[in-house]
């Protein structure tokens, strides 16, 4: 192949990687989930989950209320509840394929 058909592929492909679709909520908590399973910290959850410290502080209180994730001494868990959340989210993700 061309060297300027390489170039052209190439941006191609870098153009079509500007446009993918953001991610939705499900899809970060689920992140986050992934990320926390072994135990975590935000610095790591943050980098990890490709988030910032703004959205780590926004979501992590609500995974705490509903249950999926635990802090414990500033690492956070992904609890049983979580699991199954993730497992379910899995399942979900594949059927819409």
């Amino acid at each position: 192949m061309p060297l300027s058909e390489c170039i052209k592929k190439a941006i191609k492909e870098s153009y079509k990687d500007s446009f993918k679709k953001r991610r939705g909520r499900t899809d970060i908590l689920a992140d986050i989930l992934s990320v926390a399973k072994e135990k975590a910290k935000k610095t790591q959850i943050v980098y990890k989950a490709d988030l910032n410290f703004r959205m780590v502080e926004e979501y992590l209180p609500h995974l705490m209320d509903k249950g999926l994730i635990e802090n414990t001494d500033g690492e956070y868990k992904t609890t049983e509840k979580g699991r199954e959340f993730l497992t379910d989210y899995q399942k979900m993700k594949k059927m819409l394929r």
